[in-house]
C-alpha cells in the first residue's frame, strides 16, 4: 500500500469505524482525562489521526484552538457531521498529515496522536515533522498500539492475511521499548508513560513528551 492507498482503505473503512464501539470505554476516558488535565484554555493544539472526531469534539471545548486531522476525508466528513450536532467554537476539521502540515508556519502548543503512530510508514520523519510544528517547550502526546507486545497469532498470522485480502491497513509492528528509544532520538524529553488499560496487560502506552 502507499500513502493514497492507505487513504482510500479508511475512506472505506470510515462507516465501519465511525459505528463501532470503543473496545476500553474506561481506559479512554482515563487517557482523555490525563490529556485534558495537560492542556491549557490558551493552548492551540493539533491532532493527528483524529477517525471521526470523537477525541476532537471532548477536547476543543478546554482550549484556545484545535486543529483536528486525518488522512480520510471521509472520516473528516463524518466529523464535521457530528461537530453540527456538537459545535465547538475552537474546533476545525480538515484533511491532512503531519507531512502536509509541516512546512505551515503555525507552531503548536500541543500536538496530539492517539491510535496513530503504528498507522504511519516512516515514523522517524512524522517524530521529526512533529518536532519541528510544536513551540519551544510543547506537548507531544500519544497512546500508540504496540503490536509486538501483543498477541503472537494476531500481529503474525491474521493482521498479514488481513491486509493481503484489503481487509486492514498498513500497521507498523513495534514494541512499547522500539516506540520510546523513536520518540527519544527525536529530541523530546519523555515526561511520562503510562497505563490507561482498565483490564490486563496493556500494550498501548499513554506517552508524555515536551519538545527541548
Amino acid at each position: 500500500m502507499t500513502a493514497t492507498e492507505d487513504a482510500r482503505f479508511w475512506d472505506k473503512a470510515s462507516r465501519r469505524y465511525a459505528k463501532a464501539k470503543i473496545s476500553d470505554l474506561e481506559g479512554y476516558e482515563r487517557s482523555l482525562e490525563r490529556t485534558r488535565a495537560l492542556l491549557g484554555p490558551d493552548d492551540r493544539v493539533l491532532e493527528l489521526g483524529c477517525g471521526t472526531g470523537t477525541t476532537a469534539l471532548r477536547l476543543a471545548p478546554h482550549v484556545q484552538s484545535y486543529l483536528a486531522t486525518d488522512i480520510s476525508g471521509k472520516m473528516i466528513a463524518i466529523a464535521v457531521g457530528k461537530a453540527a450536532t456538537h459545535p465547538a467554537a475552537a474546533l476545525t476539521f480538515r484533511t491532512a498529515t503531519a507531512e502536509s502540515l509541516a512546512s505551515g508556519e503555525t507552531r503548536y502548543d500541543a500536538i496530539l496522536g492517539f491510535n496513530y503512530l503504528h498507522l504511519v510508514r516512516e515514523p522517524e520523519t512524522t517524530l521529526r515533522n512533529i518536532h519541528g510544528m510544536l513551540r519551544p517547550g510543547g506537548l507531544f502526546i500519544s497512546k500508540t498500539p504496540c503490536l509486538a507486545d501483543m498477541n503472537f497469532l494476531l500481529r503474525n498470522v491474521l493482521l498479514p492475511c488481513m491486509r493481503a485480502v484489503g481487509l486492514a491497513p498498513y500497521v507498523a509492528v513495534m514494541n512499547a521499548d522500539t516506540l520510546i528509544r523513536l520518540v527519544d532520538a527525536t529530541g523530546f524529553e519523555i515526561l511520562a508513560k503510562e497505563s490507561h488499560a482498565a483490564k490486563g496487560k496493556d500494550a498501548r502506552p499513554f506517552i508524555v513528551t515536551r519538545k527541548t
